[in-house]
């Protein structure tokens, strides 16, 4: 109701009563309660359809991201102006070039240079991805692995072919092969991928927990001092510990700080401008973009036509290309690198500064930021900045820590161990000798079993019982067979195919193979089952891990459960989508993938649930541990798991991911024959992971609210008290800086 004041024209002042004077006055106290009231009101319901909506979008927008981006940049690489180069006489080596791109015009980008040392030097400069030289009826194809495994086998599928159809014999030469140490060329991948997430992981923690330390004057120096302790970790557990990095210690060190304080550097501007959300721009640019087109995982020339811009300057690429210098090319090239971080990091920096300047004149006297997260721990704001920084650092450290020695760990030496082959000869007594010489020769790579028929062997390859199966020659056949499972995993099909390759051609025959399930071309390296996966568990812990300090009261069961199934409901969905309509990577199945999806989803959301209990947002550790680091292992989607240490085959059978991959598999390629089996172990990890949230919600019921930022008692002197205060203080006489 609107109270009309005395003195307006409708009450002249010599006409109102001192009644009439005195109601309003008595009135007002009353109305602006009424007011305040409903304002409050207002603002606590927006705030909660806000955190509420925080908690849905973030893991959407991160999950949909990851998939979406990687396997819209992997699922089918094709070659696309691949760089090579022709060495021979005039007129033959222009012949060869024609031919060339004139097989596949799009696929490669030929250049003639003069002699085959022009070549090899074009090569170990890595301006080519291989080279050809032609000379005396023969041609020698050029390539170097240390520049990447798959670029190597890239380009010898596109050359050797060209080669035999001129009647020429191939010779090939790899000029950098990799080193036992690393056959697989992994370690810099898993390097790099670590120090780009301990540049831009904290700085999102920090400003919802610690504000003060991102002054510019605190942060630069803790940067650097933050990018010599990851240096100096990431050095020492791919060198001293595991040995896939040997010598060159300066040089790495080097590298490792000056990328983490480059990218440290960026997400500060972005921050600055961008708040709580850089973590998503960090997250694009430097993982779903950066680590496609770092060219160390896959050649960026067979992606799409934009990775290989993003390789001329994102950091990912720069810092994997400076390493691959160092450690492998005696450090040539490895200055165009090493300049894009340095560029990086000092623009940066300056924006930064200069922003910092804009503010602070706009805005004197501008508050800080509120600091939105107590702690990490789940429990009240820690008396002692010290204990408080140390969990900051804690929770990367420990991130890159465990990446590093459990992925690559589990990857870096690929070598076959008792890999199940099955053997068919045209008698038992021929496949039982050819099993034992093989078994001389080639002692723990296989478990070779004899089968007694062809048919019964490639039955047990199309169920995954075996990886492959041998058919030895015979009167009616012949040649050698080799019978693979391409979908059951692309690595033992290589792996299988090679090794056996040999042992034919060491009988001077030449190796048939048969193939029971190829991949599709919209998913030829069989990426599918790993993205999709990953999606399914991300989305799972996720949503735990963000609510739980987005939208505390969420936290009970009664609202956590029907929560977290309308979401694993409706993002399963949504991940089908991407797969299959944004990217093409998967054709229709939509009902089971659903299905098997929602379950997943649900279930990895209630395992997260029981350590979210106990320590807050810090279960991610525990929680990544094992559904991630150990799980994508065990998964046997990005390398067999007869390729790994034993460990990891008892792990295959046990753990959520693994049961995910294989699961989507059976679904894709083998006609759902084995969805049941992996279905039960999703469930069985999410029942009891719920009935042990129930147990623990009965003795502790879980706080619904946000701990208070000053929830901390006081320390007998007051020290706690006054350090918080004085960083406060510190931080408001700079306030344009945050």
């Amino acid at each position: 109701m609107t109270q009309t004041s005395p003195t307006s024209p409708d009450y002249p002042p010599d006409t109102v009563s001192a009644a009439e004077n005195e109601a309003p006055e008595n009135e007002a106290p009353e109305t602006d309660s009424q007011g305040l009231d409903e304002a409050a009101a207002k603002r606590a319901k927006a705030e909660k359809i806000g955190r509420y909506v925080a908690m849905f979008l973030m893991p959407f927008l991160m999950v949909s991201m990851l998939v979406g981006g990687y396997l819209a940049a992997m699922h089918a690489p094709t070659p696309h102006n691949m760089p090579i180069a022709v060495a021979g006489s005039g007129q033959q080596a222009d012949r060869f070039a024609e031919a060339l791109e004139s097989s596949n015009p799009d696929a490669v980008e030929v250049r003639v240079v003069g002699s085959a040392a022009d070549a090899r030097q074009l090569v170990l400069d890595r301006e080519v991805s291989g080279a050809v030289s032609l000379a005396d009826g023969g041609a020698t194809l050029y390539t170097a692995g240390a520049a990447g495994a798959s670029q190597s086998s890239t380009v010898t599928a596109l050359l050797a072919p060209q080669v035999l159809a001129q009647g020429l014999t191939l010779q090939a030469e790899d000029l950098a092969p990799l080193p036992a140490n690393d056959m697989a060329g992994l370690g810099i991948m898993f390097m790099t991928t670590a120090l780009m997430l301990a540049g831009y992981m904290p700085l999102s923690v920090v400003l919802s927990n610690s504000p003060e330390l991102l002054r510019f004057r605190r942060f630069v120096p803790l940067l650097a001092g933050w990018a010599a302790l990851i240096a100096a970790l990431v050095w020492t557990v791919v060198g001293p510990v595991m040995g896939v990095v040997q010598g060159h210690t300066a040089a790495v060190l080097g590298i490792c700080w000056l990328a983490v304080f480059a990218v440290g550097s960026v997400q500060l501007f972005l921050t600055r401008i961008l708040g709580p959300m850089a973590v998503l721009v960090g997250m694009l640019l430097l993982m779903v973009l950066g680590v496609p087109a770092s060219n160390l995982s896959m050649s960026v020339h067979t992606m799409p036509g934009l990775y290989p811009i993003l390789h001329s300057f994102l950091p990912a690429a720069a810092t994997g290309e400076s390493l691959r210098s160092v450690l492998y090319f005696d450090g040539d090239g490895a200055g165009s690198g090493l300049l894009v971080l340095v560029i990086g990091a000092v623009a940066s920096l300056l924006l930064t500064l200069g922003l910092d300047a804009l503010r602070r004149r706009r805005k004197p006297n501008a508050a800080p930021p509120a600091v939105q997260m107590a702690s990490l721990h789940g429990g009240p704001r820690p008396k002692s900045r010290t204990w408080r920084y140390v969990t900051l650092g804690f929770f990367p450290l420990a991130m890159v820590a465990m990446m590093l020695s459990m992925m690559l760990g589990a990857m870096y030496q690929p070598t076959p161990r008792d890999m199940p082959v099955a053997v068919v000869g045209a008698t038992a007594e021929q496949a039982e000798r050819a099993v034992a010489g093989l078994d001389e020769n080639m002692s723990g790579m296989f478990e070779l079993a004899v089968v007694d028929s062809a048919e019964e062997a490639r039955d047990q390859v199309r169920d995954r019982t075996m990886s492959a199966a041998y058919l030895l020659p015979s009167a009616e056949n012949p040649t050698p067979t080799l019978i693979t499972n391409q979908a059951a995993g692309i690595s033992a099909q290589q792996v299988v195919t090679k090794v056996f390759a040999q042992v034919s051609a060491g009988t001077q025959m030449e190796l048939a193979t048969e193939d029971v399930a190829p991949l599709p071309a919209g998913d030829s390296m069989g990426m599918a089952t790993m993205y999709l996966a990953m999606g399914w568990i991300m989305a799972g812990f996720m949503i735990i891990v963000v609510g739980s300090t987005a939208a505390p009261a969420s936290r009970p069961l009664r609202k956590l459960v029907p929560l977290v199934a309308a979401w694993a409901v409706g993002f399963s969905a949504f991940l089908w989508v991407i797969a299959d309509v944004f990217v093409g990577a998967i054709d229709g199945h939509f009902w089971p993938l659903w299905a098997v999806g929602a379950v997943a989803i649900f279930c990895m959301a209630m395992f997260t649930a029981v350590f979210d209990r106990f320590i807050g947002m810090l279960a991610i550790l525990p929680v990544i541990a094992i559904l991630m680091f150990l799980g994508i292992p065990a998964g046997g989607a990005a390398m067999s798991i007869y390729m790994e240490p034993g460990i990891f085959r008892f792990l295959h059978e046990v753990l959520p991911m693994p049961a995910a991959v294989e699961a989507i598999r059976s679904i894709l390629y083998f006609g759902g024959d084995t969805v049941g089996k992996h279905l039960l172990t999703l469930i069985i990890w999410g029942g009891v992971s719920l009935v042990l949230v129930m147990v623990i919600d009965r003795i502790k019921p879980p706080r619904t609210e946000s701990w208070p930022v000053d929830d901390a008692p006081a320390s007998p002197a007051g020290a706690a008290d006054t350090d918080d205060a004085a960083a406060v203080q510190a931080v408001e006489k700079e306030p344009a800086a945050l």
